[in-house]
């Protein structure tokens, strides 16, 4: 499981750690991890070390002291490292006398000189084309980002937008320094012009912004550097990552003496005569969700039965469908003012077993109807649903998803899992993690997949997860079969559900 926490929490931890070891140390540790990845990166890249062209960007905080150190360590190593100082009065001490006995350099942007090495080489004689920042970064095979850290706000400065646009049209490696320059750690909002890195090396643990959008699509690939932090962390993580052993610990297994009633029944309620493809692709889900059977409640019967015969079909009212264990309720109901009545939304907000409200659903909810429900109640918006249901512009719930999934937690009193390029579920008690979904692919961005996530997380809910286990591991299976489906190429939503079971089986395996 990948675990992330807060910059306060972190900071918290780095001086309790910081106070039992020398000067500088801590610092050390991070530039060593950092300075081993970047040495990986272009070994991949160019083959060697030695003779490679690297720009430090760095700010005036402790992620440019990190940056120098780390460059230091790859001049001695016989790259040519030229530092671009965004605040040269307040750059750290530390790290740049460092830089520059290690035969690194420091571009002057005041008259386009690059200061330093007198022979006008870097260490081991390796030739760095002299100018301003700019024409070293244009020459650049990597480029370390350190110019702000987790205790950045707002985006970057402008006086660095031009140095970071400029960094990426070079085509070198783009590797940021714990987070990229510009995003917001804790809840992964970008407020403005941001570091777009290839790699993210970060430091002791995982940050909030690391896993979540659209902080995250900067990030590129994130490596963890471990500086011996997590002695002194709470024990209770503030965000999670599922992987692949979590999920499979959490998956039904059925035993000798199960039967379909005993591994649980989930209840279907969905489609409409506009709409009875939904009914069809939940069903679909919720067939390989684990569950023993499937009931399925509403207009779409015919179609449903056609498609999977094994489904147990009722017109309703869902009270005379038979047991079940969970409901599933709202894709493709419809829109028409009989929408509550005539598909029984109210009816299953009524019942003492877990619900599943999605799509069409979710327009009729009322906070405190759901609140006073004594069984648990999982809802599963994407954006614009979301954005609804808390009466915002749906780009303040695309720009803010953590403020929003745990907004709808504590005001629904329910599990929330935010559909969308991350998926986040938030419990409605603050002090539980966060879970964010690492599996997908934007080809996932299809008609129908979100029924398919519904039947599938309502089935689990069937076989007795709690919501967040049962949203967590049905969105970590449905974007795993949406990449298995896909191999680059575009899917279906029928497609993501054939391919549940090799997901299912790749997890478990």
């Amino acid at each position: 499981m990948r675990i992330a926490y807060s910059v306060e929490t972190v900071r918290n931890a780095e001086r309790e750690l910081m106070a039992r070891l020398p000067d500088d140390a801590l610092m050390q540790r991070a530039a060593g991890g950092l300075a081993v990845v970047c040495a990986g990166l272009l070994r991949d890249l160019l083959g060697r070390v030695y003779g490679a062209r690297v720009v430090v960007l760095a700010g005036s905080g402790d992620n440019g002291g990190d940056a120098l150190y780390a460059g230091a360590r790859l001049a001695r190593r016989g790259a040519g490292v030229v530092a671009v100082l965004l605040a040269p009065d307040r750059a750290h001490a530390g790290g740049l006398a460092a830089l520059l006995r290690a035969g690194g350099r420091v571009a002057d942007g005041a008259d386009g000189r690059v200061a330093g090495g007198a022979d006008g080489t870097g260490a081991g004689g390796a030739t760095v084309r002299a100018g301003g920042p700019f024409a070293v970064l244009a020459a650049a095979d990597l480029v370390l980002d350190g110019i702000t850290g987790i205790g950045g706000h707002g985006g970057l400065r402008p006086d660095a937008v031009p140095l970071v646009r400029a960094a990426r049209d070079s085509g070198a490696v783009v590797v940021a320094v714990d987070l990229p320059s510009g995003v917001e750690a804790d809840s992964g909002e970008v407020a403005g012009e941001a570091v777009r890195a290839d790699v993210t090396v970060t430091f002791g643990t995982y940050k909030p912004g690391l896993l979540i959008d659209p902080a995250r699509e900067h990030a590129g690939a994130v490596r963890l550097v471990d500086i011996g932090l997590r002695p002194y962390l709470p024990a209770v993580a503030e965000f999670e990552a599922l992987q692949h052993a979590d999920v499979a610990r959490l998956l039904p297994v059925p035993t000798g003496e199960s039967d379909k009633y005993r591994r649980g029944v989930v209840g279907i309620v969905a489609g409409s005569a506009r709409y009875p493809g939904a009914a069809v692709l939940a069903v679909a889900g919720a067939l390989h969700g684990g569950a023993g059977a499937v009931r399925y409640v509403g207009p779409g019967g015919d179609a449903v039965i056609a498609r999977f015969p094994e489904t147990l079909v009722h017109e309703g009212p869902p009270s005379k469908a038979g047991r079940v264990q969970a409901w599933a309720i709202g894709p493709g109901l419809g829109e028409g003012p009989e929408v509550g009545e005539g598909h029984g939304v109210a009816e299953v907000l009524a019942s003492d077993v877990p619900v599943l409200v999605d799509a069409d659903g979710l327009r009729l909810l009322d906070a405190a109807t759901v609140r006073r429900r004594t069984a648990p109640t999982l809802l599963t918006p994407h954006a614009g649903e979301a954005a609804a249901l808390l009466g915002v512009p749906r780009e303040e719930v695309e720009s803010a998803r953590l403020t929003a999934v745990r907004e709808l937690a504590s005001r629904y009193g329910a599990t929330v899992l935010l559909k969308g390029s991350t998926t986040l579920i938030a419990d409605p008690d603050k002090d539980v993690p966060v879970r964010v979904n690492p599996t997908g692919t934007p080809w996932l961005a299809t008609a129908g997949s979100g029924d398919i996530l519904s039947g599938l997380s309502g089935a689990l809910l069937a076989t007795g997860l709690p919501p967040r286990d049962a949203a967590s591991a049905a969105a970590y299976l449905h974007g795993l079969s949406a990449r298995l489906a896909s191999k680059g190429a575009p899917v279906s939503a029928l497609d993501v559900a054939a391919h549940l079971p090799d997901a299912w089986r790749n997890v478990k395996e």
